[in-house]
């Protein structure tokens, strides 16, 4: 049987121009090598899967790389990178804090310091999830950090850097790496589908980035998820079954049903969920999301903002016509509120019977109420 490797480690950037979303931090890197002014000391920090440990990996590399391009990027060719390459480097040591976070493990590393580099000018120190060290761990590698021998470099990488002593992060040169795009994920699924021969809808797509919130490594694993739940062909129809998610066109007919001011079809449509079995909750949370979005809509500088395909943004600056904005911020504040009381509701399902209701003659109220105020006004005949 042929081994399978995962999309996540097959398609692991080798380059600082693979990586996505980054471009901040590799630009900054790409320079610093170039320039020859690289610090002693990295802390890369962000959330998970969004490429912190492989921009070390690549910095690593190119610290050593004797053929550096005049962009920063490693060749991949010389034998320094082949070695990286090939997993033999005796030049570059990782360290999993996870599991080795004691002071032990500091000093071991303490003591590889001394070895100089057989290959290239330097020895590279991964130390990843650094954040789990404890506190002996840290001031352990203290002193180390803030005067290392010439030929080291450390690279560490969290994603909770609140969790690391002041004192660390004060000898550290800090990149803060952020959520990847929803667009930007999409466009590199795709990639990957177009060079694996699988048909994929560019919908799909964008609802596996979606649910990966933010994290390229979660996305990469959703797709091995669906292409085999799919047998090589996704379609908008198999994510949405395989991966539980509500589908957003729900809350495009229940704001249909709010303008045509027709409670039955929104009614019905919280029916379809319900036997479904979707949380109504998330339900909920989905619809506050929606009156958002729509507010966001409003604009066309804004409708930049919403991480959609280009027709479902079409959608949103068409539904956002029907009312004034007025009225979107009444629906997300109801939407809002309702949140609030869902825990403590007795029937849930009748508390969102109860919103859409609402919902769907909120227009209809804020006349009344205007007509109401303006009556108000009117001077009183004598």
């Amino acid at each position: 049987m042929e081994s399978f490797v995962v999309s996540a480690r097959k398609y692991r950037p080798g380059t600082f121009e693979t990586v996505v979303g980054q471009g901040h931090v590799t630009n900054t890197l790409r320079n610093a090598l170039l320039l020859k002014q690289l610090p002693h000391a990295f802390l890369f920090c962000g959330p998970r899967g969004v490429g912190k440990t492989t921009c070390a990996r690549i910095l690593a590399k190119s610290v050593n790389c004797s053929q550096l391009s005049n962009s920063g990027e490693p060749c991949n060719e010389c034998e320094s990178c082949k070695t990286f390459n090939e997993g033999r480097s005796l030049s570059i040591f990782e360290l999993d804090a996870a599991s080795n976070n004691g002071v032990e493990d500091i000093r071991n590393l303490i003591e590889r310091l001394r070895v100089i580099p057989q290959q290239g000018s330097k020895s590279v120190y991964i130390i990843d999830e650094v954040h789990m060290l404890t506190t002996a761990a840290f001031n352990a590698f203290l002193k180390t950090l803030e005067e290392p021998p010439p030929h080291a470099i450390f690279i560490l990488a969290t994603t909770e850097k609140q969790k690391i002593l002041p004192t660390i992060l004060s000898r550290c040169q800090k990149f803060e790496f952020k959520r990847i795009r929803v667009n930007e994920m999409a466009t590199y699924l795709q990639n990957i589908a177009a060079q694996e021969n699988i048909p994929a809808e560019p919908e799909a797509l964008h609802l596996i980035a979606q649910k990966a919130d933010g994290a390229l490594r979660d996305a990469l694993s959703l797709f091995d998820q669906i292409v085999n739940f799919s047998n090589r062909n996704i379609t908008y129809e198999m994510v949405l079954e395989n991966l539980s998610i509500l589908d957003y066109d729900y809350y495009f007919r229940i704001v249909d049903a709010i303008q045509n001011q027709d409670h039955e079809t929104a009614l019905l449509t919280l029916n379809q969920i319900v036997e479904k079995g979707f949380d109504l909750y998330y339900f909920l949370t989905g619809l506050t999301e929606h009156f958002r979005n729509l507010i966001i809509a409003q604009s066309s500088k804004t409708a930049t903002i919403l991480d959609f395909p280009e027709t479902v943004t079409k959608r949103f600056m068409l539904q956002t016509s029907y009312f004034p904005g007025t009225f979107w911020l009444n629906a997300l504040n109801l939407c809002w509120d309702s949140e609030q009381k869902y825990r403590n509701a007795a029937n849930t399902r009748l508390h969102l019977e109860l919103l859409l209701i609402k919902l769907v003659y909120l227009n209809q109220a804020i006349d009344v109420a205007i007509n109401t105020v303006i009556e108000k006004k009117k001077p009183l005949n004598n």
